[in-house]
C-alpha cells in the first residue's frame, strides 16, 4: 500500500486527486493539508510515503516545505513529488535541490499521475522528458560547479557510469541490462554513491551528474 499525504491549498484539487487515488488499489490517501507547514507537520505524524506537494501556496511555499521533510531525519523513507502548473526553471531547480524526487503537472492525465507515485514508491526519479531538456539546456551553459565536480571525484568509476544512466533516465533493470551486471548491483553502486555525494535521492544524483559535467547535452 502506497501512503499519500496531500498538500495543496485548493481545496478542488486536493478533492480531485483525493477522489483518483482513493479509487485505485494499492493506493491510499492518509492525510491532507491546504499549506506548506501544516504538511510538514502533517507529514510528520503520519509519516507516509510519499508527499504531493503543491509549488506555490500561501506562507510556507511548496519547496521550502519539501527542504524541511528532506532535512528532518525521522523522515528519510518519504518521498515528495511536486505538483506544479508550470514546471517553470526556478523551481524546477529549486525543488531538486530542495529534496523533491520528481514532478507532476496538474493538468497530467490521472494514469500519469498514478504511474508517478509508483515510480517514486519504488525509489526511481520522476523527471519528464521536458524538465530533462530544462535540465540540459540549464546545465549544458554553465561551468561545471565545484562542489558537484569534487563529489563525483569521490565515486569509483563504476559508480560514475552508473550515476550518469541513471541522469539520462534509465532505471535500475535498464542499466543492468547496459552494465551486464544484476539489478541488485546496480541498486548497489546509486546507494554508494548517494552516500558518498550526500544526495537525498535519485533526483538529487541527476542534478550532481549535469552540475558536475558528468553528464553533457551531447551525451544525453
Amino acid at each position: 500500500m502506497i501512503r499519500v499525504v496531500l498538500v495543496d491549498d485548493q481545496p478542488l484539487i486536493r478533492n480531485g486527486i483525493r477522489a483518483l487515488l482513493d479509487a485505485e488499489e494499492g493506493i491510499e490517501v492518509v492525510g491532507e493539508a491546504s499549506e506548506g507547514l501544516e504538511g510538514v507537520e502533517v507529514t510528520r505524524r503520519l509519516r507516509p510515503d510519499i508527499v504531493l506537494m503543491d509549488v506555490q501556496m500561501p506562507g510556507l511555499d511548496g519547496i521550502d516545505a519539501t527542504r524541511q521533510i528532506a532535512d528532518d531525519a525521522r523522515l528519510d523513507e518519504v518521498r515528495v513529488i511536486m505538483l506544479t502548473n508550470f514546471g517553470l526553471d526556478e523551481y524546477v531547480f529549486s525543488a531538486l535541490r530542495a529534496g523533491a524526487a520528481g514532478f507532476v503537472v496538474k493538468d497530467a492525465e490521472p494514469e500519469d499521475l498514478l504511474h508517478a507515485l509508483r515510480v517514486v514508491d519504488r525509489g526511481d526519479a520522476l523527471l519528464s522528458p521536458s524538465i530533462t531538456r530544462r535540465l540540459i539546456s540549464e546545465f549544458v551553459s554553465r561551468p561545471p560547479d565545484v562542489v558537484s565536480t569534487e563529489a563525483v571525484v569521490e565515486l569509483t568509476r563504476r559508480e560514475r557510469e552508473v550515476v550518469s544512466m541513471v541522469a539520462r533516465g534509465l532505471n535500475n533493470d535498464e542499466i543492468a541490462e547496459r552494465m551486464v551486471i544484476s539489478p541488485g548491483t546496480v541498486k548497489t553502486h546509486v546507494s554508494r554513491a548517494m552516500m558518498k555525494a550526500g544526495a537525498r535521492d535519485r533526483a538529487q544524483l541527476v542534478v550532481l551528474a549535469y552540475e558536475s559535467g558528468l553528464v553533457t547535452a551531447r551525451e544525453r
